[in-house]
C-alpha cells in the first residue's frame, strides 16, 4: 500500500516509518434536541434557503425549480475563510414527520463537475415535547474520481481528507445550534 493511501474501510495507513497512523472516517452524526414540534423543525430543515443561515461553510442555497421535492437539484454556494466554491446537489428524500412515529428525514447529495462528493442528512424525531434533530455526513469520495473530488476539496474549500471529518463536525454542531436558537428567536 502506498504512503497516504485509504482502505474501502475508511482507514489511513502510512508504510512502515512513514509517521503516524491516522483513520479516516466515512460519515458523522451529530444531534440536538428543539423545543418544537417534529414537523416544524422538518419544515424548517426541508427549506434549503435556511442553509445560508446556519452553515458556517454553506452560504445561500438556490433551487431554480422549486418548491424542493426528491430528484430537485439545487446549487450551493460555500465559503470557509478565502476559499469559495460551489456544488450541486440533489435531493434523495423527503418525508415529512409522520403522526405514527413522529420522525421525518431530509437527505440530499452534493458533487462537483459530475462527481459525488458527500451525503447529508436530517433526521426528526419527536423527543418528549420537542424535536431531536441529527444532521448526518457521509463521505461519498470513492472509486472512480475520487482523488480528482479529494484534490478539488483540498484546493477550493482548503481541506484535505484527513482533516474533513473534524471540520465537519465543527460545522454541524455550529449549524445544529443556529437552528435551535433561530426557532428560540422565532418564537419570541
Amino acid at each position: 500500500m502506498t504512503p497516504g493511501a485509504y482502505t474501502p474501510s475508511g482507514e489511513w495507513r502510512r508504510s512502515p516509518g512513514g509517521g503516524t497512523v491516522g483513520e479516516r472516517r466515512w460519515s458523522l452524526e451529530e444531534h440536538i434536541v428543539v423545543d418544537a414540534a417534529p414537523a416544524d423543525v422538518h419544515r424548517m430543515v426541508a427549506d434549503l434557503r435556511n442553509m445560508g443561515r446556519w452553515s458556517p461553510e454553506c452560504r445561500r442555497v438556490w433551487v431554480p425549480r422549486p418548491p424542493a421535492r426528491p430528484g430537485s437539484r439545487f446549487v450551493g454556494l460555500n465559503r470557509r475563510g478565502p476559499f469559495i466554491w460551489f456544488t450541486v446537489g440533489r435531493i434523495k428524500v423527503l418525508r415529512a414527520p409522520e403522526a405514527s412515529d413522529g420522525s421525518g428525514e431530509f437527505t440530499f447529495d452534493v458533487g462537483v463537475f459530475g462527481l459525488p462528493i458527500a451525503r447529508w442528512g436530517y433526521r426528526c424525531e419527536a423527543e418528549g415535547a420537542g424535536t431531536r434533530v441529527t444532521e448526518t455526513w457521509q463521505d461519498l469520495r470513492t472509486g472512480r474520481g475520487s482523488r480528482l473530488t479529494e484534490l478539488l476539496g483540498t484546493v477550493f474549500a482548503g481541506t484535505s481528507p484527513q482533516r474533513r471529518i473534524e471540520v465537519n463536525r465543527a460545522g454541524m454542531r455550529t449549524t445544529l445550534a443556529r437552528l435551535a436558537a433561530g426557532w428560540d428567536r422565532s418564537r419570541a
